[in-house]
């Protein structure tokens, strides 16, 4: 990870700091199979507009890349429940055993591919219609 996206938050707890970290680690892993959304220019945008206030820079920085951080992982949540809550639903029928059993596993591994690859698409498709939209402008 590059650490220097952790440079303006010297203010957080060490603890924070190696969470936001290991999760910032884990997205990064995460979105190497999607070109395009790099984090640590996610967590970069619109900071240019802030050389003309360095005061200000120093005050918003820290604070918008918490925000930033926070956002992109209440969305990985919130994705991984509805994979989850939707699987779940659609594959287990009964409970008849702590475990589930291999036709509901199978269930719930096809359901968990289907899920992730149309989430891939959904991104990729949106990416190429905001590139698209960008070059009419």
């Amino acid at each position: 990870m590059d650490k220097s996206m952790l440079g303006d938050l010297d203010a957080l707890p060490e603890a924070d700091k190696q969470r936001m970290s290991a999760m910032i680690d884990q997205l990064q892993i995460r979105d190497r199979t999607n070109p395009g959304t790099d984090l640590k220019d996610m967590l970069h945008l619109g900071f240019s507009s802030w050389s003309a206030n360095p005061e200000a820079a120093a005050v918003e920085k820290p604070k918008l890349r918490l925000d930033v951080l926070f956002a992109l992982v209440a969305f990985s949540l919130r994705m991984y429940n509805s994979l989850v809550e939707r699987c779940f639903t659609d594959c287990v029928d009964t409970f008849r055993r702590k475990t589930l059993d291999k036709q509901e596993e199978t269930c719930v591994r096809r359901c968990a591919e289907k899920f992730l690859k149309h989430s891939m698409r959904v991104g990729m498709r949106f990416a190429e219609l905001n590139q698209g939209a960008a070059t009419q402008d």
